[in-house]
């Protein structure tokens, strides 16, 4: 019996899914993959946390939202405080950050609708204990029209699917997901590739450098997913004002070589053995991101370090703060100033991009 209920397990496995697909039609895009695999990942489980697979800065410390609900606040007055708005959160995890955010938007006065676009039915279930009251959307598309937005995404970009390419001594071939010996594996397509039709058409003098040198066995990664993400929150900016912020780990200047990446149980695991069982992310393009928001019709305030950014805010100064009315907790403070704001931690490997409407002020801590 025991043989015979694992044998049914496998059959129902997303390993078993692609590899029967990839029999009838072919090998699989790596985008398809990724897509597939976080799909079924985040709506089975909660991933965050110590008991989960991994941590993200808002439960670090309450000190990282506390910061992204002051500079919300901030711009906001500036901006001439058009009331009322909307408070919206891409992939909000736990509602950890949208808590502490909204807790300093609150002692300033400020009362915006929340909004949370979250595909997981599992973290839609955690959210709505400490936010009942917010309205949970599938997509961008149903956001409300009527006044400005306020838009935080915290490793939200970073899990959307990814296309690869690869050089080869016959000129550029897409990166697929097919079987060897049995088992999940990276393979070359056999049809030719234009390298700038799949960056998207746009390809910088920088990007052009890179295509036309690499050399065989490079890989040139493209999120399409990523793209349509950012350019739907900057036309949403242009056309009825608000601000956006977009945190994630990835690069500001486009590069060769895969960062597709598979974690669970706070390890790297293959990326390939375990689908639906590991979180899968790839680095984000903030170059990329950044000329398609401006494409978009949004003002590119400037991306950031992740340590340096905080800083310009005052965490260092909220700390000591925490410090003095938490004395016991002076080391764990410490610990989590570290982590996210240190250069061997968070603060160097993770970018802020600030989105605008274009008559909205400058954002703190970005220099347009």
């Amino acid at each position: 019996m025991t043989g015979g209920a694992t044998t049914a397990r496998d059959d129902r496995s997303l390993t078993a899914t692609f590899a029967r697909l990839i029999a009838a039609t072919g090998p699989l895009s790596i985008a398809h993959f990724m897509a597939e695999s976080n799909a079924r990942y985040y709506d089975s489980r909660d991933p965050l946390g110590l008991t989960g697979d991994f941590i993200t800065a808002p439960e670090v410390s309450q000190m990282f939202g506390e910061l992204i609900g002051l500079w919300l606040t901030d711009i906001w007055t500036r901006a001439g405080a058009p009331y009322p708005g909307h408070y919206v959160e891409l992939g909000p995890g736990r509602g950890t950050l949208a808590r502490d955010a909204l807790r300093v938007m609150r002692r300033q006065g400020m009362a915006p609708a929340v909004h949370f676009v979250e595909g997981s039915t599992a973290l839609r279930a955690i959210q709505r204990e400490h936010h009942p009251d917010a309205r949970w959307h599938d997509d961008l598309s149903t956001l409300p029209a009527d006044a400005p937005l306020l838009i935080v995404a915290n490793e939200f970009l970073d899990a959307l699917p990814v296309h690869q390419l690869v050089k080869t001594a016959a000129g550029w071939r897409e990166r697929l997901v097919g079987m060897h010996e049995g088992r999940l594996a990276p393979v070359v397509g056999a049809r030719p590739m234009d390298a700038a039709v799949a960056m998207g058409g746009t390809v910088s003098a920088a990007l052009a450098a890179l295509i036309a040198d690499a050399p065989d066995g490079a890989i040139l990664e493209s999120s399409p997913a990523s793209a349509a993400a950012v350019r739907a929150v900057a036309e949403r900016l242009a056309a009825q004002g608000g601000a956006a912020l977009f945190i994630d780990y990835g690069h500001t200047a486009p590069r060769l070589g895969s960062t597709l990446q598979a974690v669970r149980a706070h390890r790297k695991v293959d990326a390939f053995a375990m689908p639906g069982e590991a979180d899968l992310t790839a680095h984000v393009d903030f170059a990329a991101m950044a000329e398609t928001a401006e494409a978009g019709g949004a003002r590119w305030m400037g991306t950031a370090e992740q340590g340096p950014w905080l800083h310009a805010l005052g965490i260092g100064a909220r700390a000591q703060a925490l410090a003095r009315s938490a004395p016991a907790q002076v080391a764990t403070l410490n610990a989590a100033l570290d982590r996210l704001t240190g250069e061997s931690q968070m603060g160097t490997l993770f970018k802020v991009m600030g989105l605008a409407n274009p008559g909205w002020p400058a954002g703190a801590g970005f220099p347009r």
